[in-house]
Protein backbone atom coordinates (compact mmCIF):
# COMPACT_ATOMS: atom_id res chain seq x y z
CA UNK A 1 0.00 0.00 0.00
CA UNK A 2 1.15 3.53 -0.79
CA UNK A 3 0.21 6.68 1.14
CA UNK A 4 0.26 9.87 -0.93
CA UNK A 5 -0.01 13.15 0.98
CA UNK A 6 -1.75 15.88 -1.01
CA UNK A 7 -1.79 19.50 0.14
CA UNK A 8 -3.28 22.00 -2.30
CA UNK A 9 -4.89 24.42 0.15
CA UNK A 10 -5.13 24.54 3.92
CA UNK A 11 -5.97 20.89 4.62
CA UNK A 12 -3.70 17.86 4.47
CA UNK A 13 -5.44 15.13 2.51
CA UNK A 14 -4.27 11.58 1.92
CA UNK A 15 -4.69 9.02 -0.85
CA UNK A 16 -4.30 5.40 0.20
CA UNK A 17 -3.45 3.26 -2.83
CA UNK A 18 -4.02 -0.44 -2.35
CA UNK A 19 -3.56 -3.32 -4.76
CA UNK A 20 -7.28 -3.45 -5.61
CA UNK A 21 -8.43 0.14 -5.17
CA UNK A 22 -7.78 3.44 -3.47
CA UNK A 23 -9.30 5.72 -0.85
CA UNK A 24 -8.97 9.50 -0.71
CA UNK A 25 -9.27 10.81 2.84
CA UNK A 26 -10.63 14.38 2.97
CA UNK A 27 -10.59 17.14 0.40
CA UNK A 28 -10.03 20.86 0.76
CA UNK A 29 -12.47 23.77 0.55
CA UNK A 30 -14.86 24.47 -2.32
CA UNK A 31 -13.08 26.07 -5.25
CA UNK A 32 -9.89 24.02 -4.91
CA UNK A 33 -10.68 21.51 -7.67
CA UNK A 34 -8.15 23.00 -10.16
CA UNK A 35 -5.45 22.91 -7.47
CA UNK A 36 -6.42 19.32 -6.66
CA UNK A 37 -6.02 18.30 -10.30
CA UNK A 38 -2.58 19.92 -10.36
CA UNK A 39 -1.56 18.18 -7.14
CA UNK A 40 -2.54 14.68 -8.30
CA UNK A 41 -0.99 15.26 -11.73
CA UNK A 42 2.33 16.00 -10.02
CA UNK A 43 2.02 12.59 -8.35
CA UNK A 44 1.19 10.80 -11.62
CA UNK A 45 -2.40 10.22 -10.47
CA UNK A 46 -5.68 10.81 -12.30
CA UNK A 47 -9.22 10.96 -10.93
CA UNK A 48 -9.81 7.53 -12.50
CA UNK A 49 -7.21 6.16 -10.07
CA UNK A 50 -9.39 7.14 -7.07
CA UNK A 51 -11.97 4.51 -6.15
CA UNK A 52 -13.50 6.03 -3.00
CA UNK A 53 -13.47 9.34 -1.17
CA UNK A 54 -14.33 9.77 2.51
CA UNK A 55 -14.27 12.63 5.00
CA UNK A 56 -12.86 12.44 8.50
CA UNK A 57 -15.85 14.72 9.23
CA UNK A 58 -18.17 16.88 7.18
CA UNK A 59 -16.86 20.36 7.90
CA UNK A 60 -16.33 22.63 4.86
CA UNK A 61 -12.53 22.49 4.80
CA UNK A 62 -12.70 18.70 4.47
CA UNK A 63 -15.54 18.24 1.98
CA UNK A 64 -15.43 21.12 -0.50
CA UNK A 65 -14.82 19.09 -3.67
CA UNK A 66 -16.29 15.71 -2.72
CA UNK A 67 -19.39 16.48 -4.81
CA UNK A 68 -17.21 17.22 -7.84
CA UNK A 69 -15.29 13.98 -7.44
CA UNK A 70 -18.53 11.99 -7.19
CA UNK A 71 -19.64 13.54 -10.48
CA UNK A 72 -16.39 12.26 -11.99
CA UNK A 73 -17.04 8.69 -10.88
CA UNK A 74 -15.43 8.54 -7.45
CA UNK A 75 -17.63 6.72 -4.92
CA UNK A 76 -18.45 8.12 -1.49
CA UNK A 77 -17.54 5.96 1.49
CA UNK A 78 -19.73 6.87 4.44
CA UNK A 79 -19.47 5.52 7.95
CA UNK A 80 -22.77 4.79 9.67
CA UNK A 81 -21.87 7.35 12.36
CA UNK A 82 -21.72 10.01 9.65
CA UNK A 83 -25.19 9.47 8.20
CA UNK A 84 -27.21 12.62 8.72
CA UNK A 85 -24.16 14.89 8.73
CA UNK A 86 -23.19 14.85 5.05
CA UNK A 87 -24.87 18.18 4.28
CA UNK A 88 -23.56 20.05 7.33
CA UNK A 89 -21.60 22.47 5.12
CA UNK A 90 -24.22 23.12 2.43
CA UNK A 91 -25.52 26.29 4.09
CA UNK A 92 -21.98 27.61 4.53
CA UNK A 93 -21.14 27.13 0.87
CA UNK A 94 -24.52 28.51 -0.19
CA UNK A 95 -23.62 31.82 1.44
CA UNK A 96 -20.29 31.90 -0.42
CA UNK A 97 -21.79 32.21 -3.87
CA UNK A 98 -18.46 33.22 -5.44
CA UNK A 99 -17.16 29.69 -4.83
CA UNK A 100 -18.07 26.83 -7.15
CA UNK A 101 -19.64 24.11 -5.03
CA UNK A 102 -21.28 20.85 -6.02
CA UNK A 103 -23.49 19.42 -3.24
CA UNK A 104 -22.66 15.87 -2.23
CA UNK A 105 -24.98 13.26 -3.72
CA UNK A 106 -25.09 10.59 -1.03
CA UNK A 107 -27.76 8.48 -2.74
CA UNK A 108 -25.18 6.11 -4.18
CA UNK A 109 -22.81 6.12 -1.21
CA UNK A 110 -21.41 2.97 0.32
CA UNK A 111 -22.32 2.96 4.01
CA UNK A 112 -20.39 0.70 6.36
CA UNK A 113 -20.13 0.21 10.10
CA UNK A 114 -16.83 0.58 11.92
CA UNK A 115 -17.12 -3.09 12.85
CA UNK A 116 -16.91 -4.11 9.18
CA UNK A 117 -14.39 -1.52 8.02
CA UNK A 118 -11.34 -3.82 8.19
CA UNK A 119 -12.82 -6.27 5.70
CA UNK A 120 -13.90 -3.41 3.46
CA UNK A 121 -10.47 -1.79 3.45
CA UNK A 122 -8.85 -5.16 2.87
CA UNK A 123 -10.94 -5.54 -0.28
CA UNK A 124 -9.03 -2.51 -1.60
CA UNK A 125 -5.70 -3.90 -0.49
CA UNK A 126 -5.51 -1.52 2.49
CA UNK A 127 -4.78 -2.93 5.92
CA UNK A 128 -6.27 -0.92 8.74
CA UNK A 129 -9.41 0.27 10.47
CA UNK A 130 -11.71 3.28 10.66
CA UNK A 131 -12.74 4.26 14.18
CA UNK A 132 -15.13 6.83 15.59
CA UNK A 133 -13.31 9.71 17.33
CA UNK A 134 -16.19 12.11 18.04
CA UNK A 135 -14.57 14.65 20.37
CA UNK A 136 -14.13 17.19 17.55
CA UNK A 137 -17.57 16.58 16.01
CA UNK A 138 -20.00 13.71 16.40
CA UNK A 139 -19.30 12.49 12.85
CA UNK A 140 -15.50 12.53 13.17
CA UNK A 141 -13.56 9.36 12.41
CA UNK A 142 -9.89 8.43 12.26
CA UNK A 143 -8.16 5.99 9.91
CA UNK A 144 -5.64 3.75 11.66
CA UNK A 145 -3.37 1.72 9.39
CA UNK A 146 -1.47 -1.41 10.29
CA UNK A 147 1.82 0.22 9.25
CA UNK A 148 1.48 2.58 12.22
CA UNK A 149 0.08 5.60 10.39
CA UNK A 150 -2.94 7.27 11.99
CA UNK A 151 -4.88 9.89 10.01
CA UNK A 152 -6.91 11.76 12.61
CA UNK A 153 -8.38 14.78 10.78
CA UNK A 154 -9.09 17.57 13.26
CA UNK A 155 -8.57 15.58 16.44
CA UNK A 156 -6.85 18.04 18.80
CA UNK A 157 -3.09 17.31 18.88
CA UNK A 158 -2.12 15.04 21.71
CA UNK A 159 0.38 17.53 23.14
CA UNK A 160 -2.51 19.93 23.76
CA UNK A 161 -4.49 17.37 25.75
CA UNK A 162 -3.60 18.92 29.10
CA UNK A 163 -4.53 22.41 27.93
CA UNK A 164 -8.15 21.39 27.47
CA UNK A 165 -8.56 20.50 31.14
CA UNK A 166 -11.29 18.03 31.89
CA UNK A 167 -12.27 16.88 28.41
CA UNK A 168 -13.19 13.23 28.80
CA UNK A 169 -14.28 12.87 25.17
CA UNK A 170 -10.89 14.00 23.85
CA UNK A 171 -9.07 11.82 26.37
CA UNK A 172 -11.19 8.83 25.32
CA UNK A 173 -10.41 9.41 21.65
CA UNK A 174 -6.66 9.56 22.28
CA UNK A 175 -6.79 6.48 24.49
CA UNK A 176 -8.41 4.62 21.60
CA UNK A 177 -5.86 5.84 19.05
CA UNK A 178 -2.87 5.20 21.31
CA UNK A 179 -4.15 1.69 21.93
CA UNK A 180 -3.09 0.88 18.38
CA UNK A 181 0.53 1.86 19.21
CA UNK A 182 0.81 4.38 16.33
CA UNK A 183 4.17 5.26 14.82
CA UNK A 184 3.08 8.53 13.26
CA UNK A 185 0.06 10.82 13.54
CA UNK A 186 -1.14 12.66 10.45
CA UNK A 187 -3.23 15.76 11.18
CA UNK A 188 -5.33 17.79 8.78
CA UNK A 189 -3.89 21.12 9.94
CA UNK A 190 -0.68 20.32 11.77
CA UNK A 191 2.61 18.68 10.97
CA UNK A 192 3.08 14.93 11.17
CA UNK A 193 4.04 13.74 14.64
CA UNK A 194 6.37 10.80 15.11
CA UNK A 195 5.41 8.75 18.15
CA UNK A 196 8.00 7.21 20.49
CA UNK A 197 7.94 3.44 20.42
CA UNK A 198 8.25 1.21 23.44
CA UNK A 199 9.32 -2.40 23.49
CA UNK A 200 6.59 -4.94 23.99
CA UNK A 201 6.42 -6.05 27.66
Amino acid sequence: MQIVKLRYGNTNTFLLRGESGSLLIDTDYAGTLPAFYKAIKQQGITVRDITYVMATHFHPDHTGIIGDLIEHGVKLLLMDTQVGHVHFSDAIFHREKHLPYTPIDESQSTIIRCAECRDFLLSLGIRGEIVSTPSHSVDSVSVILDDGTCIVGDLEPIEYLGAYGENPALATDWKLVLGYRPKRIQYAHANEKEMPQQDEP
